[in-house]
């Protein structure tokens, strides 16, 4: 079994990566992370041990759009589930750009586990200024 995992440079990102830890643990296989944002993603001691996993990096901007990149990766290895971090968006938001784990989630071939970063605890939301 493969499990694909979309990571974009946020805490979504690391919400995805960590939800697909979880989810290769709990069914086994192997792990292909798909760096959507635009720098290199580093993965230095932060891999569970006896999870293998492989790093698809895009090219920057001329590259594959993201939502292609990951699909492709999810054809090739043949992956059988697909690991997202959603996040609300305003109305404006999602008419005017467009998502790419709205589009992922609309066009995957196979499964998808959307995930959510967890809230602020209360504490951290009144600190903000």
């Amino acid at each position: 079994m493969t499990i694909v995992v979309a990571v974009p440079e946020s805490a979504e990102g690391r919400t995805a990566l960590t939800a697909a830890f979880e989810e290769v643990r709990r069914i086994g296989g192997d792990l292909v992370v798909v760096n959507v944002g635009l720098t290199p993603l580093r993965l230095d001691g932060i891999v569970p041990e006896g999870i293998a996993v492989s790093v698809v990096e895009r090219l920057g901007r001329g590259d594959r759009d993201p939502v292609d990149a990951v699909l492709d990766e999810i054809e090739e290895r043949s992956a059988t589930r697909l690991v997202i971090c959603i996040k609300r968006r305003s109305p404006v938001g999602k008419l005017v750009l467009g998502s790419i784990s709205q589009r992922l989630l609309l066009q995957s071939p196979v499964p998808v586990l959307a995930v959510k970063v967890p809230p602020l605890p209360e504490s951290e939301h009144s600190a903000r200024p």
